[in-house]
């Protein structure tokens, strides 16, 4: 039966594949397709994870044989028999080896997606003793989970094969071809994003998330459809359903009619179109119909983005995002080494372009582990991240800083430093930045000249425009973390995304202020936030004085269309009535 669910829209386009599911579990979990010719190994560390639990579970037994039943109530006895039928269960590890054998999901997605759908046959038991089974299951999955983590587990392979052929719908989808994969999760976490960045999924939807969260910028990034905050989605789609994602509308549709397959066929075919036709713009200068010269800049989270940013026609990187390279590690931090080659790889990639690296920037929804919760502070986003996580681990904000200066001897590179606020963070800022250069000195190791900005993201920075300007050359208005601080609201909670509001009053006047005072003392000023890559807010941006964009690179040419339309003369009145009015957005709507 065909229903929809309702979420936000953080990714246009149209995506239309069966649905994967990501199972939650307390265990961190790898997905990843594997190489055809690992199969056989992947099912034989299921095997001896199983295996090993079975062990355990004999041993318990033996144990408990000797005991009183005071020590060992006759309940444990049945308990244990309960979790050996559930290991010894067919449909379980059949289930498993099919999911490996047929979809290449590695040993451990077999395992969470096979218990996934066994719970769910659980819950719609009528008999409540039955239903209760299904703990049963979720702790042995887990024990088995665990114990696979030591029988070693081969390197996440991003394989391109192909998954298997549609057997129905045939008269709407070409046989020819393979059907694409829409990743669902309750969450997914930045390091999460990156990994499934090289995979073959067509879309991504969430249950939880805001319209700026990592999980919608990366899914950007990747010029993908995606929906978030779409509650119980991965609670109410099951695994291999048909799904459409509409990510211009924020809806999910599940089991679609054929009428329904149809018509967003035709909408996706229309925006491949449409897309095609932006391609034309590719080598067409960005300036205005006054002759206003326009930057548009690519954001980047990884060295191998390079390549995609120069195709979209980006004269250089706004924001390397280096806080990626830190993420998934299990606490194992990126040498100098390591950061220096990454950077380089950015710098060189960009054939002599301007590379913007942002120093680290974790915490609050960036955690460097997806295993790692801040249950230790009741707000993450306004604790211990960003600069202030740089300033309270010098060891490694050196590193950082030292490998970044070395990457600039190999092209024009830019620092930008996030979340300052106070003259003393600007000052320690500034201090390790020199000792850096002096330790690189006393090595005898070559490094570059460097421009250096700062991120106005704190309504407190944007309120000290000229001590900001007094010590840095540019300065990039991050507009995803100005809004939430501004307007109080975290930007990746769904229940409060109805009050994210990048026309409020408050946030364009901090913005226009930042841009006219930038431009008085004669500095940059760039927009590396999501506002930057938004076509609507476009002519409202360049109205303000704006001439730098960075953005994911799928948007560039889309951007540039607006621009190559725009008279930033006359929206340069019309931005400030905007500016002034009460409800921007509705000013916006009437002009």
């Amino acid at each position: 039966m065909t229903f929809s669910i309702h979420g936000l829209a953080v990714s246009k386009g149209i995506a239309i594949g069966r649905a994967v599911l990501v199972a939650s579990s307390r265990v961190d979990v790898a997905h990843y397709f594997i190489d055809a010719s690992a199969v056989v190994s992947e099912i034989d560390r299921v095997r001896k994870g199983r295996d090993t639990v079975v062990e355990e579970i004999f041993r318990l037994q033996a144990s408990i044989a000797h005991m009183g039943p005071k020590e060992a109530p006759h309940e444990l006895s049945a308990l244990l028999d309960v979790h050996l039928m559930l290991l010894q269960d067919e449909e379980l590890i059949g289930g498993v080896k099919r999911w490996i054998t047929e979809r290449l999901y590695n040993a451990e997605w077999a395992l969470t997606t096979q218990l996934e759908i066994i719970a769910r046959q659980f819950d719609e038991m009528e008999d409540e003793y039955l239903r209760e089974r299904k703990a049963d299951l979720e702790q042995i999955a887990e024990r088995v989970l665990r114990a696979m983590k030591n029988t070693g587990s081969p390197l996440a392979v991003h394989s391109t094969r192909s998954p298997r052929k549609s057997s129905q719908q045939d008269l709407l989808l070409d046989d020819t071809v393979d059907v694409p994969l829409i990743l669902i999760a309750h969450d997914l976490s930045p390091a999460d994003m990156l990994q499934f960045k090289q995979s073959v999924f067509a879309g991504f939807i969430t249950d939880v998330g805001g319209k700026t969260s990592h999980t919608a910028i990366v899914a950007r990034s990747m010029d993908i459809p995606a929906v978030v905050g779409a509650r119980q989605a991965s609670q109410l789609v099951r695994q291999d359903d048909w799904v459409i994602i509409d990510g211009d509308a924020g809806v999910v549709i599940v089991d679609p009619s054929s009428i329904i397959l149809a018509e967003y066929g035709f909408k996706q075919r229309q925006g491949e179109l449409e897309r095609g036709r932006l391609q034309r713009l590719l080598h067409t200068p960005a300036v205005t119909l006054d002759g206003e010269k326009v930057q548009l800049l690519a954001n980047i989270e990884m060295p191998e983005d390079a390549p995609a940013a120069l195709t979209a026609g980006a004269l250089g990187v706004g924001l390397f995002r280096s806080e990626f390279l830190f993420m998934g590690r299990q606490g194992r931090l990126p040498g100098e080494e390591e950061q220096y080659q990454a950077y380089r790889r950015a710098v060189e990639g960009m054939q002599g372009l301007p590379v913007t690296i942002r120093t680290v920037d974790v915490g609050a929804d960036k955690p460097l582990d997806s295993t790692l919760r801040d249950d230790a502070h009741l707000n993450p986003a306004l604790g211990l991240r960003a600069i202030r996580w740089s300033l309270a681990d010098p060891a490694m904000f050196q590193t950082q800083l030292r490998a970044i200066l070395r990457a600039a001897a190999h092209g024009q590179v830019h620092l930008l430093v996030p979340m300052l606020a106070h003259a003393r963070e600007i000052r320690q800022t500034l201090a390790h930045l020199d000792h850096a250069r002096a330790m690189l000195d006393n090595r005898g190791v070559a490094y570059g000249p460097i421009k250096l900005g700062a991120m106005i993201e704190i309504p407190a920075a944007a309120l000290s425009l000229r001590l900001f300007l007094k010590h840095f050359d540019f300065l990039s208005i991050g507009t995803n973390d100005l809004i939430q601080y501004t307007l109080a609201i975290d930007r990746a909670d769904e229940s409060v995304a109805h009050l994210y509001d990048p026309l409020h009053p408050a946030v364009l006047r901090l913005m226009a202020d930042t841009i006219a005072e930038c431009r008085a003392q004669g500095k940059g000023v760039s927009v590396c936030g999501e506002m930057a890559g938004d076509v609507g807010l476009t002519r409202l941006l360049l109205g303000l004085g704006l001439r730098s964009f960075s953005m994911h690179p799928a948007q560039i040419l889309a951007v540039k269309q607006e621009v190559l339309r725009a008279d930033t003369g006359k929206l340069a009145l019309w931005a400030q009535q905007v500016l002034e009015a009460e409800d921007p957005a509705q000013a916006m709507a009437a002009a």
